[in-house]
């Protein structure tokens, strides 16, 4: 199971693991297990609460849902108008301290204050649970991507049983790193550049592994898996972007929350689509083989491959589960339908004055907007679009072979 990122987005996510082990199983007559878990981000933090309550029952879906509908955006990025004038030097961490090389800060920058989020992380996932079902066969591997900020290069942090990897890919730029994971590593995902700090791992800072591989497909593939659920936090690219070209007015630009939100789009964008046109592409030349060659193609093949490269060539069926509506435009209507409170965190008033009266979408926000008024019906939309998608995953969870083209 790969899970993507989007900070608040991630709502999306809980409320698809909701149905996947509260409901699905009653259709299959089993719970489901899942023997890879891989996240980006709000992503990672999910793969590694499932991995960490894999030997628990169908309530982890909707204490995870709970974990989010309960959040108040006030408690969780607290931010007094105060804090606004101060943003400036938060960012660029003018806070009067030296940096101490031998014992450097732990956080590093970043528009907001997010110790409280990571506290209610920290707490919300039994993280020993990992190593202990991981030991146990519960799970085969749990990985976590992060990007990191001296190199740009994306590090995998991976926990398997054996601490030992398969030839991983070519590319110098994503590198596998075998570990225990802990907070730190999820947090480090996490990272949303510019507006959350830094997080240090070891004596390197890391940011959001989004940057660079917002939806982490191609290590759940390398870890060895033959079918992947991936829950996407965007619309297909093609309706995104027929949405984005009809419905935006030039003086949207004009509005300082929707210019940011869109460059935010543009710096997690997902290459999701590609890479899994990419896969398809390789199921079509393997099948195509087996047609020219025989059904011993795919063997003689792996020969090869195993000998040179370390891995085999396999078909991998996938299945995407996406969210039917825009989250930006959700944001904007669950915005534009708050009332106004002078209790609200200044930055959700700050948000209702820019957006005026064409609310249209949100983007910036629903990254930030950790609230219930907005996770709620994010995670309620998370899982209605599962069970639309009910037929498919109770084959894509079945131990009968998926047929091809499916």
């Amino acid at each position: 199971m790969v899970f993507s990122g989007g900070g608040a987005r991630g709502a999306y996510e809980a409320g698809v693991v909701h149905y996947l082990v509260s409901e699905l199983p009653k259709r299959l007559g089993h719970p489901i297990e899942f023997d890879i878990l891989c996240g980006t981000s709000v992503g990672a933090i999910h793969a590694c609460y499932l991995a960490a309550t894999a030997d628990m029952g169908p309530g982890r879906g909707s204490r995870l849902v709970d974990f989010w509908t309960q959040m108040r955006i006030e408690e969780v990025i607290p931010l007094s108008a105060r804090d606004l004038l101060r943003l400036p030097r938060r960012l660029l961490g003018l806070r009067g301290n030296s940096f101490d090389e031998d014992n450097p800060p732990e956080r590093l920058y970043g528009l907001l204050n997010t110790e409280p989020l990571e506290r209610m992380v920290v707490r919300a996932i039994p993280w020993r649970g990992i190593r202990d079902n991981v030991r146990r066969g519960n799970i085969e591997a749990v990985c976590v991507a992060a990007t990191q900020i001296a190199s740009g290069r994306v590090a995998i942090f991976i926990e398997n049983r054996d601490r030992r990897l398969p030839m991983w890919t070519g590319d110098p730029m994503i590198v596998p790193r075998p570990t225990r994971l802990l907070p730190v590593h999820a947090l480090a995902s996490a990272a949303i550049p510019m507006l959350f700090p830094a997080v240090r791992v070891g004596r390197t800072y890391y940011a959001d592994g989004g940057l660079r591989l917002n939806t982490p497909l191609a290590p759940a593939l390398r870890l060895g898996a033959d079918r992947v659920l991936v829950i996407a936090l965007r619309q297909n690219m093609t309706r995104a972007h027929q949405i984005a070209t009809t419905d935006n007015n030039i003086q949207d630009y004009a509005n300082p929350f929707f210019l940011f939100g869109k460059i935010l789009n543009a710096l997690l964008l997902d290459h999701l689509d590609t890479d899994l046109a990419r896969m398809h592409v390789m199921n079509e030349i393997l099948g195509d083989g087996i047609k020219a060659f025989g059904p011993d193609f795919t063997d003689k093949i792996n020969e090869v491959s195993i000998k040179e490269r370390g891995h085999r060539f396999r078909k991998i069926h996938d299945l995407v589960i996406r969210p039917s509506k825009d989250l930006g435009i959700l944001a904007g209507e669950v915005l534009d339908s708050m009332p106004t409170d002078k209790t609200r965190s200044p930055l959700l008033r700050l948000a209702m004055r820019g957006v005026g009266e064409r609310s249209a979408e949100s983007d910036l926000l629903s990254y930030l907007l950790f609230d219930g008024e907005f996770l709620g019906p994010l995670a309620g939309l998370g899982y209605l679009d599962a069970k639309a998608q009910e037929d498919e995953l109770a084959a894509f969870f079945s131990d009968d072979p998926i047929e091809d083209g499916s």
